[in-house]
């Protein structure tokens, strides 16, 4: 059967079947299928063909059909929302990746005509309390946890409670995977510092520097592994005195950097697995008196808007924030609606955006570090 899609729908007479808020059973009479297929197919039921479900949106579009929220909780038991819950002491609260990030969980959860809830705790152990909350006052049917550390309780508190869940990241680095259930998404940062180590082994530097962020975060551990796997295959040694760790912020970025630059041999480019701490560490520097892409090569992570506007524009490996809010949010609902949390998880890659911070070394360790003791 093929539905009229005007509206109102109308009988052989050329009368109104729909009048005011367009109902349930209004739309299934209008497209001659029944209440539950409708509602199944509304719901992303997987026993319902995509044909029939791409045939029900459209005329629910069209018609304006909106489902009332407390009628489908007590039928489905879901109330169509998702949310994430952003711990507001962090230190990099105010990262920009967070606005794009959110913007698009938002649009994908909007387009499915679900609703996206966004909270804020003072500390973490607060997180757990509004997660708890925003279930327990059915807020929500699932959450996306930003950010994972190696051993996150939020990960726990969620699956003691059974509720759908799914990290942006991963977990449990150097761990036996007790997370062999849990979905999640993330880019591989690991990736992107090892093809930054390897560019600027390429462009001839030998004495090539580290700064990490705070080893509590999978991802801080994931990014220097990468720098590793660089050095080896460029072919370079590994030096501890090369890396630093536990930046987070430009103010962590500039202290960590003068440590580095500081050694008898410093390094003639750094990679930062931040680009809040890479363009901490670009404005010291030229405070001091060194030329950024000359002197000393810089190349960062994240892809965030300051990047194009320092100058000289920061080389970095840019993360789509507002892509992964979109594939969160639809995995998330996917999970929601029954598809297996195992199945749903995905691994991006960072692209690289080039700037004017790095490039062939201008001078050798030995002469940076005379140049540093003469600016001192």
């Amino acid at each position: 059967m093929t539905a009229n899609l005007s509206y109102p729908p109308r009988d052989q007479s050329g009368n109104a079947t729909v009048t005011g808020r367009v109902k349930l059973d209004e739309l299934a009479a209008h497209l001659g299928l029944s209440k539950s297929t409708v509602s199944r197919a509304l719901n992303g039921y997987p026993d319902i063909s995509s044909a029939t479900r791409a045939r029900v949106e459209k005329a629910a579009r069209v018609l304006g059909y909106r489902p009332l929220s407390h009628a489908q909780a007590i039928r489905t038991g879901q109330v169509r929302a998702i949310a994430m819950v952003i711990n507001s002491e962090e230190p990099d609260q105010h990262n920009p990746f967070l606005q794009d990030f959110l913007a698009g969980a938002c649009a994908a959860a909007s387009s499915l005509d679900w609703t996206m809830t966004i909270s804020t705790a003072t500390s973490e152990k607060d997180t757990l309390k509004v997660l708890s909350r925003l279930y327990e006052e059915r807020k929500a049917d699932g959450f996306i946890l930003p950010r994972t550390a190696v051993k996150d309780a939020r990960i726990g508190l969620l699956r003691s409670l059974g509720v759908p869940h799914i990290l942006y990241g991963r977990t449990g680095y150097g761990q036996p995977n007790n997370w062999d259930e849990t979905s999640w998404f993330d880019i591989a940062g690991e990736s992107a510092m090892r093809n930054a180590v390897l560019r600027l082994s390429d462009l001839g530097h030998t004495r090539i520097g580290f700064v990490g962020s705070d080893p509590k975060f999978n991802y801080a551990h994931l990014r220097r592994d990468g720098y590793a796997e660089g050095l080896h295959a460029a072919g370079l040694p590994l030096d501890p005195d090369l890396i630093q760790d536990g930046a987070r912020t430009r103010e962590d970025g500039a202290a960590q950097g003068r440590v580095l630059m500081a050694l008898d041999q410093p390094p003639t480019a750094i990679v930062f697995a931040t680009d809040l701490a890479a363009l901490g560490f670009c404005a010291d520097a030229q405070d001091q008196g060194f030329e950024i892409g000359r002197d000393i090569s810089v190349i960062g992570y994240d892809g965030i808007p300051e990047c194009r506007y320092a100058r000289p524009a920061l080389t970095t490996f840019s993360v789509d924030s507002r892509a992964a809010g979109e594939r969160l949010a639809t995995l998330l609902i996917r999970q929601i609606r029954g598809e297996a949390a195992a199945d749903l998880r995905e691994l991006a890659e960072a692209n690289l955006i080039e700037g004017d911070s790095d490039g062939p070394p201008n001078l050798t360790s030995n002469e940076l570090a005379r140049k540093l003791n003469h600016l001192t």
